[in-house]
């Protein structure tokens, strides 16, 4: 079994692409824990208060995730996924880090 096995979590590089699912307008910023869709791809869901506009959202998102691992905010970008609820965030860190993280929330 792989470090990552069932985790949104893999190498890229140096760092590691995080798969995460957000719920824009929310209530709160929070990171909710892993979940999968129907076809068995797993993410890591999130919810932020701003709203889906001119990148605010996905600026939010970044913010959010490099809180939640310890990291600088320039540490967390967005890869792909720009205008997707499911993204895909570069995160300059080591992937075992980041899923040794994942199962501590």
């Amino acid at each position: 079994m792989s470090f990552n096995e069932g985790l949104p979590v893999r190498p890229d590089g140096q760092g590691a692409i995080l798969t995460v699912r957000v719920t824009p307008k929310s209530s709160r910023d929070e990171v909710e824990g892993v979940d999968a869709d129907a076809n068995g791809q797993s993410f890591l869901k999130v919810r932020v208060r701003a709203i889906p506009d001119k990148g605010a959202a996905n600026k939010s998102v970044c913010q959010l995730i490099a809180k939640w691992l310890g990291l600088p905010k320039s540490a967390v970008s967005l890869k792909s996924g720009d205008a997707q609820r499911v993204k895909h965030l570069s995160v300059d860190a080591k992937p075992e880090e980041i899923a040794a993280r994942i199962l501590e929330s």
